[in-house]
């Protein structure tokens, strides 16, 4: 299977999308997040700062952080 990137105007995306999802031979991969779910997570982070400043929550060293990766 061939893999392309396509732009697509945002005013057009939606029925972009609906259009080939109707062919069954491509497969749509979400490849990012929209606007509102980058905003949820910023607030999610911003309220664990909060916390861990307030000593209501337990942070984590920055190297076990990046110890993981």
């Amino acid at each position: 299977m061939k893999q392309i990137t396509l732009k697509v105007k945002e005013s057009k995306l939606n029925f972009f999308l609906e259009l080939i999802r109707a062919l069954d031979f491509v497969k749509v991969e979400d490849l990012g997040d929209d606007d509102e779910v980058v905003r949820t997570n910023i607030r999610k982070g911003a309220e664990e700062v909060r916390r861990i400043k307030a000593g209501k929550l337990e942070g984590r060293p920055a190297r076990e952080l990046l110890d993981e990766l």
